[in-house]
């Protein structure tokens, strides 16, 4: 589960499909550790909440770049 933070280079080589994907999984991902967080649980790293947070905001920040046409 533990991932690399994509950089937003990384990000913009990924094809739509990729994005996609990508977001499902941290989305996911996410779910988990906040349904560990809220029963109680005890994270192994509680900031990873926050970087995937991040990441899924990077990843859409991207794709709505290239929708408005203002990056490639």
């Amino acid at each position: 589960m533990l991932m690399v933070k994509l950089k937003a280079k990384e990000i913009r080589k990924m094809s739509t499909l990729e994005r996609d994907k990508k977001i499902l999984d941290l989305r996911e991902e996410l779910l988990l550790l906040r349904s560990k967080s809220a029963m109680g649980g005890s994270l192994e790293n509680p900031s990873r909440i926050k970087e995937i947070k991040r990441t899924i905001a990077r990843i859409k920040t991207i794709i709505r770049e290239e929708q408005l046409g203002l990056k490639k």
